[in-house]
């Protein structure tokens, strides 16, 4: 009864536009008060749930990605993509899903990514004679596979309160996103040959070596990443300041087009975003605290005991529900409230935690694009100017070619841990 009073506290918050972290936060500090238990846990809560030295990585990724965007990289990742495969049928929507993935990793942000995607991508695909439905379905469906592509924020927040190295979580998640990727790939291949979809002109010898010189400059990051990673050379809190400096060493010295000064609003707005990502787990932690002591965690337990001998169906109900967390509440906020609570029950099945995180990290990027409510599609909509209601039909086959995807890394636990297991970050 207490959690469903809570429950009722926050809906009627968020019915009243008040910011989900604040609902969040004051609809679990009622259900102390509700509930009679000690109010310290409210300040003990709020200081051990937002003190952990990987959430100092987040700044940095989200300032070097902001940076990155502002000094057009993501426009050398676009030439260079169509460079490669845009002469082909459907080679221009392959181009999308492939600068999703390599742009994701350099990102970090997925509001950021829409954004930078949008507003680089959406003219070109236009202009080539692409209907606008299916620019915004590709730009969503590859914005959602870059979930699973490190530095997300998401994957660094996750591994805070699953209690999981964010090194091992970045190294799972470049082959499960490269499936999804398959996916996506296998259904622009289709469609574009069902709707007779327009090519480029095949690039010549000096062309291609032209754009993969100047896109080199964005790809040498996750090579640092993943080789750093793989050489133990540094953490992921360190490799969000080697990947910063970069970021500001590429903007000044090579591109010439970012002052200091928006640097330093940059800085600012990235101070920002990190502060709220803190202060929601700080809350969320509080949260999670009235959930164990009110017994929701055995409760789920027992009712998800008949799944104990399959896994895959276990992990299949928690990704279904996970997705609709993250419609409705966005990533975060969805990591942050369920997770904690089905993580423990997926242990006692013997579920790899990484293959665990890696399932729910792709079901909220997922979650983030579906319809109606889902908030990276309604922005990828905005840049394309439609509509949910216009929009949906011609979505659902990328909806279908994620869920693959999603589904073939719950059936194959080795897609999400061949390579952290490859270079010793997890037994």
């Amino acid at each position: 009864m207490l959690l469903l009073l809570v429950a009722a506290i926050f809906v009627a918050l968020i019915v009243f536009s008040m910011p989900i972290v604040f609902a969040l936060g004051v609809s679990a500090a009622a259900g102390l008060w509700i509930g009679g238990y000690d109010m310290q846990v409210l300040s003990s809560s709020l200081v051990s749930g937002s003190q952990s030295w990987v959430l100092l990585a987040i700044p940095a990724f989200v300032f070097a990605g902001g940076l990155m965007e502002r000094c057009g990289m993501s426009h050398t990742l676009v030439d260079f993509a169509r460079a490669l495969v845009g002469w082909v049928k459907g080679g221009l929507g392959m181009s999308v899903i492939l600068v999703a993935y390599f742009f994701s990793d350099i990102c970090g942000s997925k509001m950021a990514e829409v954004s930078a995607l949008g507003s680089t991508l959406m003219p070109p695909l236009t202009k080539a004679g692409y209907r606008r439905e299916d620019s915004a379905s590709l730009i969503a469906a590859g914005t959602a596979m870059g979930m699973l592509v490190p530095p997300a924020i998401f994957m660094i927040v996750i591994a805070q309160v699953t209690n999981t190295s964010a090194v091992a979580l970045f190294l799972a998640g470049f082959i499960p996103a490269a499936v999804i990727m398959a996916c996506l790939m296998a259904l622009v291949w289709y469609r574009a040959r069902k709707y007779d979809w327009p090519v480029d002109t095949r690039p010549s010898a000096a062309l291609l070596l032209v754009t993969a010189r100047r896109a080199s400059v964005p790809l040498v990051i996750p090579v640092v990443i993943l080789g750093g990673f793989i050489g133990g050379v540094f953490t992921a809190t360190e490799a969000g300041a080697v990947v910063a400096a970069y970021a500001v060493v590429a903007a000044r010295f090579y591109y010439r087009n970012v002052s200091f000064a928006e640097m330093g609003k940059l800085a600012y707005e990235s101070a920002i975003l990190t502060a709220s990502v803190v202060f929601l787990l700080a809350v969320a932690s509080v949260f999670q605290y009235l959930m164990g002591v009110s017994g929701v965690p055995a409760l789920l337990a027992e009712v998800l005991a008949p799944l104990k001998s399959m896994p895959w169906l276990f992990l299949l109900c928690t990704a279904l529900i996970t997705m609709m967390f993250g419609m409705v509440l966005e990533g975060l906020p969805a990591a942050v409230v369920l997770i904690p609570v089905v993580f423990p029950i997926a242990e006692k099945m013997n579920i790899n935690p990484y293959h665990f995180n890696i399932v729910q990290t792709a079901a909220v990027g997922i979650g983030l694009f579906l319809p109606p409510m889902g908030v990276g599609l309604l922005m990828a909509l905005k840049f394309a100017g439609l509509t949910v209601g216009r929009h949906w039909r011609t979505y659902l086959p990328y909806i279908a070619a994620l869920l693959l995807g999603l589904l073939l890394i719950i059936l194959f636990p080795e897609i999400s841990l061949f390579l952290p297991r490859a270079v010793g970050a997890i037994n």
